[in-house]
């Protein structure tokens, strides 16, 4: 026990001397070599002569680990190993403690984790440190990339839904006009629909009953007494269809029908001596008319009007007149103003007026042969005086440009003249070099 109590001591010395020893000699004071090279001279011309030389500080360089952080990690391992040899008796308390220090001494870290000092900066555990920052950084950063990302998706798909919704209420403002120029309207048939024949159905399916109807709630302008007969096939509570008949003489004055079974009313016939006059719809399932068709003694349709953009105005109207389609108007910008007019003869299209910039004045004016336009021509400035011309060529069954001729100083003289083969231009003439076409 006493050897290995002196083997310790002697140990502690040793290293502790050379640590210290080391220490001292790094830090003692260096004789500064003599400067070498030529003697300086003594030329009393030469500005230099006799001027101290010049000292350069050089910084420090960090050299790692020092022999102080040496002797203290091994003075740390020393009683560590000490202690945790201490488990296995005396004997282990001595090699535990000198092999801990002897990798104390050597290394420059205390064997159970850190440095004899302070550590260098760049240490492990500084390194994984501040590996954790950045990656915590870096996921606030797609974080925040990802917010981004999703709000301009966001941003997209609003656009998008109103670039859709304008160009849907486009489409729907310009199909009645669209398809005048290509030969159908929207009844598909330019001769004056009938109206729908009466459902002859035995009276005992339906449901009876006797109401009174206050004036004015049909445009009505006494009360009316009816009798309500009213059909659920479905027994579902809601009926598809139901009948208000004069009760004094039976005739038929209303029916309201659910044409698509989904238990909402969306159709309302009006009659006149028991015959349809009008014929209301809801075809966008939204509750109100938004289809209006007129019928004649005849049982002829004789005008159809629409609220095509389902903003409560209607926006197209078709006059029918001797059974046949004869006038369209269409209000295109939904400003509750008509601004084309489409007229037909003997069911073909025949001319067109529209007012294009919506001024509220016509300034273009279509002609028609066999549903193909034939020519145009137009008021560009707006004086209500006519200066641009178009001739189209139909023999290939479209209407191709053929010739524009344009006035463009206003003087009631053509001044350039544009010639188009099969659509394309082919040449132009310009009568003053001054003058810039279109």
């Amino acid at each position: 026990m006493r050897a290995l109590c002196l083997l310790l001591c002697v140990s502690v010395g040793g290293m502790v001397g050379c640590a210290t020893g080391g220490q001292s000699q790094k830090q003692g004071k260096r004789t500064p070599p003599v400067a070498s090279g030529p003697e300086p001279s003594a030329d009393p011309d030469d500005p230099t002569a006799g001027l101290p030389e010049q000292e350069v500080d050089v910084e420090p360089v960090d050299k790692g680990v020092t022999a102080g952080d040496r002797a203290k990690a091994a003075t740390q391992g020393m009683l560590i190993g000490a202690i945790v040899g201490a488990q296995a008796g005396p004997i282990g308390a001595a090699v535990g403690s000198v092999a801990s220090m002897i990798y104390g001494a050597v290394t420059g870290e205390s064997p159970m984790g850190g440095g004899g000092g302070a550590g260098p900066p760049g240490s492990e555990r500084g390194r994984e440190e501040e590996i954790e920052r950045e990656i915590e950084r870096e996921n606030q950063r797609q974080g925040e990339l990802e917010d981004e990302i999703a709000g301009e998706l966001e941003r997209q798909e609003e656009l998008l839904r109103q670039i859709e919704q304008g160009e849907q209420i486009e489409a729907i403002a310009g199909q009645e006009a669209e398809a005048a120029a290509s030969g159908a309207i929207a009844t598909n048939n330019r001769e004056a629909p009938t109206a729908p024949a009466e459902k002859d159905l035995p009276a005992a399916i339906f449901d009876e009953e006797h109401r009174k109807i206050a004036a004015g709630a049909w445009g009505n302008e006494r009360e009316l007494a009816v009798l309500v007969r009213s059909l659920d096939a479905d027994r579902d509570g809601a009926p598809e269809e139901v009948r208000y008949h004069d009760e004094a003489t039976g005739a038929i004055l209303r029916k309201e029908a659910d044409r698509d079974f989904d238990g909402d009313i969306d159709e309302w016939s009006i009659y006149d001596a028991a015959a349809i006059a009008r014929i209301e719809q809801d075809n966008d399932g939204d509750g109100k008319a938004d289809e209006w068709q007129m019928y004649g003694k005849d049982g002829r349709m004789t005008a159809r009007e629409i609220d095509r953009d389902a903003n409560g105005e209607r926006d197209a109207f078709f006059v029918f007149r001797e059974g046949a389609l004869a006038e369209e108007r269409h209000d295109t910008n939904a400003d509750k103003k008509v601004d084309r007019v489409v007229f037909y003869s003997a069911m073909k299209l025949d001319h067109a007026e529209e007012d294009q910039n919506h001024d509220g004045k016509v300034d273009a004016w279509t002609a028609y042969e066999n549903d193909l336009i034939t020519r145009i021509e137009r008021d560009a400035n707006g004086d209500g005086k006519r200066d641009t011309f178009e001739t189209y060529d139909t023999s290939s069954g479209r209407s191709l440009l053929a010739l524009r001729e344009e006035d463009k100083n206003q003087d009631g003289k053509i001044d350039v003249k544009s010639v188009y083969e099969k659509g394309k231009l082919k040449q132009r003439q310009i009568s003053d070099a001054g003058l810039t076409p279109l």
